[in-house]
């Protein structure tokens, strides 16, 4: 499964990436608000930064405005994924920006039958919201499962599923077991998913363990060794 973080923030962005598993990035109106500073800009040093897909959000609400915007939004860089949502009107953008060969990710979805006919448009991406479809007392994990097992029934959908509204570690794991392509995951989150006490006791038993040796410079005995070949 493909790991986004869903931030605007390149701080939180550059920390994630040295961690060597980032793939890419999900931005939207209100994380951008969030941070303040240029649009464009933003979203360009983060697809410069990532080297992946960055989704950035059309806010025009009619498909020829959809469309104009996506276009524009396509050119500021080539790893730019135009995020549209699903409405009828986005689902006409998202053909016309598809038949462009301009990637789109399709989001807010709740239903399986919405990313069904955001595949049939051509969407690259379609974002079921996890966490607040469970706020409504239905499972995410199930919305995922079924979107996949649709897709799965017909080779001609190429439409990757990204789960999004990731809320806690769990719904990284149920994600993963459902079959999601993508998950994209808040910064807050992220970060949880390799706290373990049992980790860091582990971790601080073998430091404890180590002192103990007589030479505990592994370079020193390594560059020692090699000499001596």
């Amino acid at each position: 499964m493909k790991i986004f973080l869903d931030t605007a923030n390149l701080d939180e962005i550059r920390e994630i990436y040295d961690w060597g598993i980032l793939d890419g990035v999900t931005t939207n109106p209100s994380l951008i608000a969030k941070n303040g500073g240029d649009f464009i800009q933003t979203v360009y040093d983060i697809a410069e930064l990532v080297q992946g897909p960055v989704s950035a959000e059309v806010i025009a609400q009619d498909t020829d405005g959809m469309v104009r915007e996506g276009r524009l939004l396509a050119r500021v860089h080539e790893h730019i994924v135009v995020k549209v949502p699903l409405t009828t009107q986005g689902l006409g953008a998202v053909r016309q920006l598809a038949d462009d060969g301009i990637k789109t990710n399709v989001t807010l979805c709740f239903q399986p039958v919405q990313a069904l006919l955001a595949a049939k448009a051509g969407a690259t991406y379609i974002s079921p919201f996890v966490g607040r479809v469970d706020d409504i007392a239905w499972g995410g994990d199930e919305l995922i499962e079924q979107i996949c097992s649709i897709y799965g029934n017909y080779m001609e959908l190429d439409t990757q599923v990204l789960a999004a509204s990731i809320r806690h570690p769990q719904h990284v794991v149920q994600a993963a077991l459902a079959g999601a392509d993508v998950a994209t995951i808040p910064y807050g989150v992220m970060k949880k998913l390799l706290d373990h006490p049992l980790t860091d006791i582990g971790n601080e038993k073998f430091l404890k363990d180590w002192s103990t040796v007589p030479d505990t410079d592994i370079e020193g005995q390594v560059t020692r060794w090699l000499e001596s070949r």
